[in-house]
């Protein structure tokens, strides 16, 4: 399937949080396309539907990760197609000792993003709940 047209944009007249020497997402993301994916948000639930890593961020994270990778291949696209995403955490400083594991599956394709504390998710064991858009032609 081939691609949308992307353009990821950096400004130098705006703050950038850097990881490892480089930004971890752009101000703002260009795409000429035509499908837009929307990906409701994916809480840590393995395919049975059990909780995964009960108050464990890095653990969830990769799970929530996960589910997005599947629910985009069953929509026809891959991580790197994500061009937004919204995750929504119950601890920000624990947030940020995974960015990691954010960059290992949202990293090549470099999505705007937003990250909000929150006081509880829908199921009290969760403590992290990722969105995602993802934009491939038709």
């Amino acid at each position: 399937m081939p691609k949308a047209k992307r353009t990821n944009i950096v400004s130098d007249q705006l703050h950038m949080r850097v990881a490892n020497g480089k930004p971890i997402f752009p101000h703002a993301v260009s795409v000429e396309g035509k499908r837009l994916i929307c990906v409701s948000g994916q809480l840590a639930w393995d395919a049975k539907g059990d909780g995964v890593g009960k108050g464990d961020m890095r653990a969830q994270m990769r799970q929530v990760c996960e589910n997005i990778k599947e629910a985009l291949r069953a929509a026809g696209a891959g991580l790197e197609d994500i061009v937004k995403t919204n995750t929504y955490v119950t601890d920000m400083d624990e947030f940020f000792k995974c960015v990691d594991v954010r960059m290992e599956y949202f990293g090549p394709g470099f999505p705007t993003s937003t990250t909000v504390e929150v006081r509880r998710l829908a199921h009290p064991d969760m403590v992290i709940e990722i969105e995602a858009m993802a934009v491939v032609d038709a």
